[in-house]
């Protein structure tokens, strides 16, 4: 089902093996999100090149489009998507809360789960604990994470309280309960991570993982950061909730986020990562090197022979000047945002490497030290 292992700790990091199903993933690992079944813009084979070990897809959108009977008719989502290497899937409470709106309507909560109309066809839809469950094991994702409510930073326009907070992490625990049943009950034969919950409120998280680790599931999540608050509450989430998690379990920091944050991630203990940064930047002409943020966009690159990043080895910079890069994103061709994600994952990928590397050696610190120094140079 799930093996874990750690080989290293410098501080809080950890240096890991995780063994799944179908591949063991080296941490601290960054999954790349390919939410309906695709990493976008970037083929398989690319992403195996790039050394990709494991990727995400989402539960909410793989049942609505293209539905289960489909997946089920390829035996699960690695053959639809001709990805051999594991898989994690999302449970849907994050596109849960995405849905709420301004106004918050866009769905029900009830102690059952959560009713809304599709964002595909209208149609009324119940998703709950068990449903989750049922939709996963079709997918026959790797590792699977329970079905949660993601507390919101913010409740009508006001931070959210302690007291409504609390609320939504003890839901989200009694479903975590109710997921570890039905996916036993399903003879599901791949792990299931709970999810950490309590909002910017330290003795809720605190809480949070303890009654999970009651649960002895297989890996555990940090959930609820990065959905509105500002960066320094984040971060310090992320400072404070790892160290709560059972120390041979892997840790998954959910939907987070730029270079910094996974370095400093992995500072606090941290093994697994996702986010859609890389690739949603990409097709804005944003892109991550080495030496900061390069804005595609800018005219001063129009003419610009230079790659992206020298100190790159991705397809992109040993093939493509950024005078090309320009020219594409202006003329709006789909080669623009394809070679740009190629470069945002080939660079996060790398930088999880390095992160790797530094640790296999002792050295974290000091590599840490470098990168801050040489992203604060900015580009050239």
């Amino acid at each position: 089902m799930l093996q874990f292992e750690v080989s290293r700790i410098e501080g809080l990091a950890r240096r890991g093996q995780l063994t799944l199903r179908r591949g063991i993933v080296q941490t601290p690992a960054f999954m790349p999100v390919g939410t309906y079944g695709t990493v976008k813009g970037v083929l398989p084979a690319s992403l195996e090149e790039m050394g990709a070990q494991i990727i995400l897809g989402n539960t909410f959108h793989l049942w609505l489009r293209p539905g289960l009977e489909v997946i089920r008719q390829f035996g699960g989502l690695h053959r639809f998507e001709g990805w051999r290497r594991p898989i994690l899937t999302d449970s849907g409470g994050f596109q849960v809360w995405s849905l709420a709106g301004a106004d918050g309507r866009g769905r029900q909560i009830s102690e059952q789960g959560v009713r809304f109309a599709s964002p595909v066809n209208g149609d009324k839809l119940l998703l709950t604990p068990e449903v989750s469950m049922q939709i996963q094991t079709v997918l026959d994702s790797d590792i699977a994470m329970q079905f949660d409510e993601c507390t919101p930073y913010q409740t009508g326009g006001r931070i959210t309280s302690e007291r409504e907070a609390r609320a939504s992490m003890e839901l989200s625990l009694r479903w975590a309960g109710r997921s570890r049943a039905e996916f036993a009950q399903l003879g599901n034969p791949n792990a299931l991570f709970g999810i950490v919950q309590g909002g910017m409120y330290e003795e809720l998280r605190a809480e949070s993982a303890a009654a999970l680790a009651e649960l002895d599931l297989p890996g555990y999540a940090i959930g609820g950061v990065s959905v509105g608050e500002p960066k320094e509450e984040m971060r310090r989430i992320m400072a404070h909730t790892p160290r709560l998690l059972p120390a041979d379990k892997p840790r998954y920091l959910m939907g987070v986020g730029t270079p910094e944050d996974l370095v400093e991630g992995v500072a606090c203990g941290v093994d697994l990562f996702d986010c859609v940064m890389p690739t949603r930047n990409a097709r804005n002409g944003h892109l991550f090197t080495r030496f900061g943020d390069l804005r595609l966009r800018n005219a001063r690159f129009r003419s610009d022979e230079r790659p992206l990043d020298a100190s790159c080895a991705c397809h992109t910079c040993t093939h493509f000047s950024r005078a090309y890069l320009h020219h594409l994103d202006r003329c709006g061709e789909m080669l623009g945002p394809m070679l740009a994600s190629i470069h945002n994952l080939h660079y996060y990928l790398d930088l999880m490497r390095e992160m790797r590397a530094a640790l296999d050696a002792g050295e974290l610190a000091p590599w840490r030290a470098r990168f801050h120094a040489e992203r604060a140079q900015g580009v050239a």
